[in-house]
Formats: C-alpha cells, structure tokens, sequence
C-alpha cells in the first residue's frame, strides 16, 4: 500500500489474496495497493475480479527491482490514461503472450518517488492491446521480452496484481492466485 498527500480512497484487504479498493481523487491524487509476493520472480500470477473506473487508473502486475532500480508494470486494463501517451515514452516492440499481446514500452522517472526514497530510475510497461480483468499473467514471458530489447532487470523486490489510481474515480475487487 502507497498513497500520497492528495489521494482519496477507502482500501479493505480481505482473507488470502482477496482486497477492494474505492476512490475519488483530484488532481495530483495517486495511490498503489496490491497483493502478491515479496520477492517477485518467475511465476504463474493468477487473478480474477472486478475493475471499473472513470479517469486515470490501471490494473496491473506491479513490482520494482533494485540493482539497478526498476518499476514495471504488466498492464491488463485501464482508464482514460495510456502511460505510453507520454512523449517522452519509447515503444520496443510486442510480446505474445497471456492469451493476447502486449506493446513493450520504457520511460526515465526523474527525482521520483520509489522504493528506496526519490530517485531515477526506467519504468518498463507491457501493455495489453485488448484489456482484461482476469486471468493469468507468466512473468517469466515479460521479463525476457524486456531483456531481449534491452530493458535490463535486477533483484526482486516486490511484486503484486495492483490497482494504481491517479485522478478520477473507480473502484476494484481483486483475488489473487
């Protein structure tokens, strides 16, 4: 669980892998919850649920690495917002994989905020082209798409199936595994 000063949410985490999260924020609101593994590696990630939203949000696998320093994210749905719309965003080609296929994007974060306080790092993205909420999710398949194009990881830390909200509203109920 991460939120900063401006989000606006209500986040129950339920037995095993079971959590629902609802929100409403304004601008500048951003928050991340999730349930997953501590470290992340090569698995299965199953999950099922429920996900809507009006405005910026993401359902996703979410985790970081450290050595170097990664946030990445395999992304099954969201809102209004697609990360790679950012121009400074590089696209890498396409992985199939999960049943459909994925668009492999990076971007630098700037003196951002992270697991090991503010600092740069790359942000890798899969992106699903025809969203889903549902399923499962072969890391190992991601990572070694990323790492043929270059896009180097490093430890695990950790990694969850996560709900990111940013402005907007929506809510979510997730089960992991």
């Amino acid at each position: 669980y991460w939120a900063n000063d401006f989000a606006n949410l209500n986040w129950t985490s339920g037995a095993g892998g079971q959590y629902k999260v609802d929100w409403n924020n304004g601008f500048g609101g951003d928050f991340v919850v999730g349930k997953g593994y501590r470290p992340g590696g090569n698995i299965l990630f199953n999950y099922s649920g429920s996900f809507e939203v009006s405005g910026n949000a993401y359902l996703s696998l979410y985790g970081w690495t450290t050595n170097p320093l990664v946030e990445y994210y395999v992304i099954e749905s969201m809102g209004s917002h697609n990360p790679s719309d950012n121009a400074s965003a590089t696209r890498y080609g396409m992985v199939e994989t999960d049943g459909g296929s994925y668009e492999i994007w990076s971007k630098i974060r700037t003196n951002a905020p992270s697991i090991i306080g503010t600092a740069t790092f790359p942000q890798y993205w899969s992106i699903r082209t025809k969203m889903r909420c549902g399923g499962t999710i072969n890391t190992s398949n991601h990572f070694k798409a990323w790492e043929s194009v270059g896009l180097e990881l490093g430890d695990q830390n950790y990694m969850v199936i996560g709900i990111e909200g940013q402005l907007g509203r929506g809510k979510a109920d997730i089960t992991v595994g």
